[in-house]
């Protein structure tokens, strides 16, 4: 597989399939109900993940926590929205009845050689995160990325570029749809260095052959999420994804393996 140069380090590692552990790897049974714990996220880094998958909120005092829902309720023994709440009372829930939430800079520092996909989850968190980046100087640690246009730009605004984002809703379907590479990427601005894409959208399947060709030609990376079954992984690699998000860390990673594709990355 030949992937595309996209000028950022944390993408361009030649001939590698970026394998994301999704949430730590929010599925694999030893540690299912463990979403975005230092538990979950150690797990994957001892299978040998270096990219790791996590959302972020932020605080009403301002820290960046590895969350993905707006409030606890879901996964933790706590309720209340995260935006309403300091640390101090988020620290009282548990995920699982047994994992504190964790802090990004708790995982920054865990995983110093770890590289991190972030989901901006709040309008909140847009000015904390580029802050916290820029503070570590975590520039080719980090992508970026958001369901909300008006987030990710602001992110891309305030990072002035240094930061690879992943395309937003209207561009991918701009690379999907208009007639051509070329005119898709004028359309688009070249503003960002990857589709993180679903395999399918409804009816309609997104990460075609043809739409991976153009996003190649374009010099964008394909990244597709999430995907747990083997076989669909397969067909993704033999299409020429360059990445996979999976809640699934073991299958992937055998997956990956039997090709001749798994590159141990590790993440201390």
């Amino acid at each position: 597989m030949v992937t595309p140069h996209t000028g950022f380090a944390y993408l361009d590692e030649p001939g590698t399939v970026l394998a994301f552990a999704h949430r730590g790897g929010a599925y694999h049974p030893e540690i299912e109900g463990l979403e975005n714990t230092l538990a979950a996220f150690r797990h994957a880094v001892a299978l040998g993940y270096g990219y790791l998958e996590t959302d972020v909120h932020v605080t009403s005092d301002g820290v960046l926590l590895a969350f993905h829902d707006s409030v606890l309720d879901r996964v933790t023994d706590r309720r209340g929205e995260i935006a309403a709440l300091t640390l101090a009372q988020v620290r009282e829930a548990l995920v699982a009845g047994r994992e504190a939430v964790p802090t990004l800079a708790e995982l920054f520092d865990a995983f110093p050689a770890a590289r991190f996909n972030i989901d901006l989850k709040s309008e909140g968190a847009v000015a904390a995160l580029a802050e916290f980046v820029a503070a570590r100087g975590a520039w080719d640690r980090v992508l970026v990325g958001s369901f909300s246009r008006a987030r990710t730009g602001r992110f891309r605004a305030l990072t002035g570029g240094r930061v690879p984002t992943s395309a937003t809703p209207l561009e991918i379907v701009a690379f999907r749809l208009l007639p051509s590479a070329r005119l898709a990427a004028w359309v688009t601005r070249r503003r960002f260095a990857a589709f993180q894409v679903p395999h399918h959208r409804s009816r309609l399947r997104i990460v075609t052959p043809g739409f991976v060709r153009r996003a190649h030609a374009a010099g964008r990376h394909v990244h597709v999420w999430t995907i747990d079954d083997a076989d669909e992984m397969r067909a993704l690699l033999d299409r020429g994804v360059d990445g996979i998000f999976t809640d699934r860390t073991d299958i992937l990673r055998d997956v990956l393996t039997e090709r001749g594709q798994w590159t141990t990355s590790g993440g201390t």
